[in-house]
């Protein structure tokens, strides 16, 4: 029993080094890292050309028709307000000393050539008139009146203490429910792209009979074995890959790395257990492929095939998701116990609970329903590809009848 076990490890071994090493210095290995790059950056460049519109847009430009000591009694009151409250907590301010403060005809100096104006402040700091449509006047008006009142007194600044708390008991909650959602929503986005890769695999080589010939020289359990962990170790080292270049990519632009909610385990316990969740989800999804895989004969059917276990997975990541604030309640435990939600739903646990025993359960029960899962898509593949079983003899004895 060991001794066969062993054996059957070894040879899984034999195949994983080999699909791995034929995957990993292949030319098409290299796009696929850099196949996220190219829209993640497309989505960042125009994110910020958004970002920049909108800014543009949102941007007001009131007009000051003041006297020109009124005008620099302003400025300098903007300068210091902006200081303490924020650039954008007041609207651009554009001198327009071509215009009476005393001028009657405000509503037609509004749309100007060289800059729209959102509206005109005009009178004195005293008096000020501000000029323009409801929504804008309704907007602005409170701003005005502090600079104008800033402008004509002299600042006192009051000295206020201060008592502080790291985090209260609620934020810490809500901010360990943000960790659950980000982590499930991570773990199931890297789980549906990478986790296809193994049907395709299986597939081609279904194709070109290659799977036929090692398995006349190999179990096929360790074949199952041997193509899952090699996919999976392809997928951790385009993990690796995108992670570091995450990492790169947020300290050179100055990401506040300290911002980050932290979960219940702390971070370095975090990351292990999102890595080994991934895995475990990665292996029971792609463990349910190789069944597929072993059905299909035809790019086809594995696309018709697939489609329900895609379906399928989103709605386990919804009861995963659905259950991030029931803790306890029997549909977050159902969530924990059924095998293919049980990686989003413990993921979302150490994020908000501090006891490390519970994902070692959690983590042997996975592996031990990947394992029943392969088991039962070797049976598929023995029955559908190489003709073997009662289905096989029966379709034998079916034929010698007809012949005879």
């Amino acid at each position: 029993m060991i001794g066969n076990f062993m054996e059957t490890i070894r040879a899984a071994f034999v195949i994983a080094r080999r699909d791995f090493t034929a995957i990993i210095f292949s030319k098409s290995f290299f796009f696929f890292l850099m196949g996220p790059m190219f829209p993640l950056g497309i989505i960042i460049v125009a994110g910020s050309l958004g970002s920049q519109v909108s800014r543009d847009l949102d941007q007001p430009v009131i007009g000051v028709a003041l006297s020109a000591e009124q005008s620099d009694q302003l400025l300098v009151a903007k300068t210091e307000l902006s200081k303490k409250l924020g650039d954008r907590a007041f609207p651009e301010l554009l001198m327009l000393p071509n215009i009476s403060p005393d001028a009657t005809d405000m509503k037609s100096q509004l749309d100007q050539d060289g800059k729209s104006l959102n509206a005109i402040m005009s009178g004195s700091l005293e008096a000020p008139l501000l000029t323009g449509s409801a929504r804008d006047v309704n907007r602005w008006k409170g701003k005005i009146a502090l600079l104008a009142e800033t402008a004509l007194s002299d600042t006192i600044t009051v000295p206020v203490k201060t008592d502080l708390l790291a985090q209260t008991g609620s934020s810490n909650k809500r901010n360990q429910l943000l960790t659950a959602q980000a982590g499930q929503a991570v773990l199931i986005l890297l789980t549906m792209i990478l986790a296809g890769m193994v049907l395709s695999n299986l597939v081609e080589e279904k194709t070109n009979k290659i799977i036929e010939i090692l398995a006349a020289a190999i179990p096929m359990d360790a074949i199952f074995l041997g193509k899952l962990f090699a996919m999976l170790g392809m997928a951790l080292v385009g993990i690796a890959v995108w992670s570091s270049l995450g990492v790169i990519g947020i300290t050179a632009i100055g990401g506040n790395w300290g911002a980050l909610p932290s979960p219940a385990v702390g971070w370095p316990l975090f990351c292990i257990f999102m890595l080994l969740y991934f895995s475990m989800a990665y292996l029971l999804l792609g463990s349910l492929f190789l069944g597929i895989g072993a059905m299909a004969t035809t790019v086809r059917e594995v696309q018709t095939l697939s489609m329900p276990v895609t379906m399928g997975q989103l709605l386990v990541f919804f009861l995963a998701y659905s259950s991030i604030t029931k803790l306890g309640d029997p549909i977050e435990w159902f969530a924990v116990a059924f095998p293919f939600s049980s990686p989003f739903a413990m993921i979302a646990r150490a994020a908000q609970m501090d006891n490390i025993w519970q994902h070692g359960v959690a983590l042997i029960w996975q592996a031990l329903f990947t394992m029943l899962i392969i088991r039962f898509s070797v049976m598929l593949f023995r029955r559908n590809v190489m003709k073997s079983g009662p289905s096989a003899r029966k379709n034998g004895l079916w034929k010698r009848l007809r012949g005879a």
